[in-house]
């Protein structure tokens, strides 16, 4: 029976992927319940997320729709088994849909590129930092809704720090660093931070400097998430209200790649970045 709550970005993924390995087939819903004694109204459930589908049919639908890539239907098997149960659902009641989505996403990701030109990135942001951030919110969150999303921001930090290293990378542009949330010691506490986690093995951050020629893009910050293969890639935008946006469409992708390849062009090398950043650091 399909759950009695909204599927989540994954399950929808998961069914959006069956989608178009049965439309590349040429098959119709109908035509596809039929060859595989299901019902119509089964495989267009299937393919909206919200009934929940085994490792097994995955393999047995792959077949049907002759689908040859076999690293992509074992990522898609290995993506079944319902709602994944994490410390994300202890926010569920407090915060946006996209928040929640976001951190079972990141928590699934095999590796984790994010850019930014204004802002650090969550993922490295201390308390204070993030505290004052959370602050500047039009309208204002209420201090238990503040505390929520606090929590919630240094919750997700725990990937970047967990067994095998998540390979994380992230392109911060010079005004980012500059950015003086909660002050200069807020500020120079944050920079400090963002140095002693780039010396881990699996977090690396890059510069982008006011002095470089160009910048990519619009400015606009994305995260770029890593499937376990890259059909199953994801960027996510904020939105202005707040919110997240998900992109999978291969041109999306594609798009979203080449801004990264872009970006790097023109920002520092790992370590110039580090003292980039040591060397500005004193001056607040």
């Amino acid at each position: 029976m399909p759950p009695s709550t909204p599927p989540t970005l994954r399950q929808q993924r998961l069914g959006a992927e069956l989608r178009k390995l049965r439309e590349h087939s040429g098959l119709t819903a109908t035509a596809a319940a039929g060859l595989l004694g299901l019902k119509q109204a089964q495989v267009s459930s299937i393919e909206a997320g919200r009934y929940a589908v085994s490792a097994d049919r995955v393999r047995t639908l792959a077949r049907a729709y002759n689908c040859a890539d076999e690293a992509l239907t074992e990522a898609l098997a290995a993506m079944t088994g319902g709602r994944t149960r994490g410390w994300w659902d202890e926010y569920r009641d407090h915060l946006p849909v996209g928040l929640i989505d976001l951190a079972e996403l990141e928590y699934h990701a095999a590796a984790l590129r994010v850019a930014l030109a204004l802002h650090i990135p969550a993922l490295l942001q201390t308390a204070d930092h993030a505290r004052a951030m959370l602050r500047e919110a039009v309208p204002p969150f209420r201090p238990y809704e503040l505390e929520h999303r606090l929590s919630y921001r240094i919750k997700r930090q725990e990937i970047l720090h967990r067994a095998g290293g998540l390979s994380y990378t992230a392109l911060v542009h010079e005004a980012a660093l500059r950015m003086q949330y909660g002050g200069p010691d807020v500020t120079r506490a944050q920079l400090v931070h963002i140095l002693e986690l780039s010396e881990l093995d699996n977090i690396t951050v890059r510069v982008i400097p006011y002095a470089s020629p160009h910048y990519p893009g619009n400015g606009q910050p994305f995260d770029y998430v890593a499937g376990p293969v890259p059909q199953l890639d994801t960027v996510q935008l904020d939105t202005h209200h707040g919110g997240c946006e998900f992109l999978d469409a291969e041109a999306q992708l594609v798009k979203y790649r080449t801004l990264l390849a872009r970006m790097e062009t023109c920002a520092l090398t790992p370590a110039a970045s580090r003292k980039f950043i040591e060397r500005i650091t004193p001056s607040l």
